[in-house]
């Protein structure tokens, strides 16, 4: 991942979690990346936004955000959740530092 304190590169993010999203627990095998690709998005720009507070701390407003970002995505917020935090993480991990202390 290309990153430096504070960007990352939205291309090669869209390509890794095309590449990786099947894999993970929570994605749904029928379902195909197009559907969790707003969610990735949302991760990773919304780590930028709130950057050095926890995901826990703003999934409220993260959640209320949903339904004006996901575009043409069919999924709930209780299905987008975890691939918007894994791409918060994901991000959160390559930056250099733990602005939230949490360990990542």
């Amino acid at each position: 991942m290309k990153a430096s304190t504070t960007t990352f590169d939205p291309m090669v993010e869209d390509t890794y979690w095309r590449d990786n999203y099947a894999s993970r627990p929570y994605a749904d095998q029928n379902v195909p990346y197009s559907e969790y690709s707003p969610a990735y998005r949302y991760g990773w720009e919304s780590y930028q936004r709130h950057h050095g507070r926890k995901f826990d701390d703003v999934e409220t407003d993260l959640e209320r955000g949903w339904d004006k970002v996901k575009g043409q995505s069919k999924l709930t917020w209780m299905k987008a959740k975890n691939a918007v935090r894994d791409a918060w993480h994901r991000i959160e991990r390559a930056l250099p530092g733990d602005a939230d202390n949490d360990g990542r």
